[in-house]
C-alpha cells in the first residue's frame, strides 16, 4: 500500500508519497518517477518520501514551503528522528537512487552523490504534520501499469512537441522564402525606373581608349 499526501504548499498542490512499510519501499525504489525527489533522514531510520514533482519545477528549486512540507513529514516517520531536533533531511532525484543485491530492503545509495542536497529541520512543526495528515489517502498502487501508463504518456508528449516544432519551422521556412522572394522582386521593381546612362558617341568611345 502507498499512503499520499497532498501540499497546499503551492498551487496547484502537490502530492507527496510514501510507502507504508519497507517492502513498499523496495518497490517505491524500482518503480518512482525518475523526475519525482525522494527524501529520507539523514544518518537514522525513516520513511522513504517522494516528491511528484509539479512539471515545470526543478529539483534544485523546489519552493522552501514545499520543501519544509516534505522534511516535516519525512521527520515525522522516522520513529527516532521524530523524538530529536535538529535534524538533517536528505532529498534527491530517484533516477539517483542506487539498489545493488547486496543491501539490505529498503537500504540505498547514490549514483552521484553531487546530486544529493541537504535542508535543516529544527524541530517538528505539528501544524504542519497534522495539515498533511488530513490530507493522507491509502491505496493500492499497481506500479507496473503506472510505468507503462507514465511512458505512454511521456512518449505522447514527445511526439506532439516535435510535430509542433517541425511545423512551427516548416511556417518559419516558408516566411524567410516569401520575404526573399518579396526582396528580389523589390529590387527587379526599382531597377526598372533607374535612367540609362546616356550613349556616348562613336568619337567618344575612341577617345575613351586613346
Amino acid at each position: 500500500m502507498v499512503l499520499f499526501f497532498t501540499s497546499t504548499a503551492v498551487n496547484p498542490p502537490a502530492t507527496i508519497y510514501m510507502g507504508k512499510d519497507k517492502f513498499e519501499n523496495e518497490d517505491l525504489i524500482k518503480y518512482a518517477w525518475p523526475q519525482d525527489v525522494w527524501f529520507h533522514v539523514d544518518k537514522l531510520s525513516s520513511a522513504h518520501v517522494y516528491l511528484r514533482m509539479p512539471e515545470g519545477m526543478a529539483w534544485e528549486a523546489i519552493p522552501e514551503a514545499l520543501l519544509i512540507d516534505c522534511a516535516q513529514l519525512v521527520k515525522a516517520n522516522s520513529i527516532e528522528g521524530n523524538k530529536k531536533d535538529n535534524l538533517t533531511i536528505i532529498y534527491t532525484p530517484a533516477d539517483n537512487l542506487k539498489k545493488t543485491g547486496d543491501m539490505a530492503v529498503g537500504q540505498v545509495s547514490f549514483h552521484n552523490d553531487k546530486r544529493v542536497k541537504r535542508v535543516h529541520v529544527p524541530k517538528r512543526e505539528n501544524p504542519i504534520v497534522n495539515r498533511l495528515n488530513k490530507t493522507k489517502v491509502e491505496r493500492e498502487v499497481d506500479h507496473e501499469q503506472e510505468r507503462i501508463d507514465r511512458i505512454k504518456k511521456e512518449n505522447a508528449a514527445k511526439r506532439a512537441a516535435a510535430a509542433a516544432k517541425k511545423k512551427a519551422d516548416a511556417e518559419l521556412a516558408k516566411a524567410r522564402e516569401a520575404e526573399k522572394a518579396a526582396r528580389s522582386y523589390d529590387n527587379l521593381f526599382s531597377g526598372e525606373h533607374e535612367e540609362e546612362p546616356p550613349a556616348q558617341s562613336v568619337q567618344e568611345m575612341m577617345e575613351d581608349f586613346m
